[in-house]
């Protein structure tokens, strides 16, 4: 696998699952609650499936050579990053109106 598609890989699991808490009334899409997820729940989420991406991006950075070193910087842009790709599923699920 090319770094090329590698990337691609990192960037699309990244944009589904940013926007998976928002679009998902399951827990991690397998526990089914018996309230309504929460927005504190949701961004819970929304950090474990971040890790998640990035253990896959590291991953592939170790299979495609060396892994480089990251300070802090990268995890603010990464982090931001991940919640700006989040955007379209909470305004799917708090600001658009649904009908029931």
């Amino acid at each position: 696998m090319t770094q090329t598609v590698s990337v691609w890989l990192v960037l699309l699991a990244a944009v589904c699952a940013a926007n998976l808490p928002f679009l998902s009334r399951r827990l991690f899409l397998v526990v089914k609650l018996a309230r309504p997820k929460s927005l504190a729940m949701r961004l819970g989420e929304l950090v474990v499936y971040y890790f998640a991406v990035g253990g896959l991006g590291l991953l592939l950075e170790n299979h495609g050579g060396q892994i480089a070193p990251q300070g802090w910087e990268f995890y603010a842009i990464t982090g931001t990053l991940f919640i700006t790709l989040a955007f379209p599923g909470f305004i799917a699920r708090y600001l658009l109106k649904h009908r029931v």
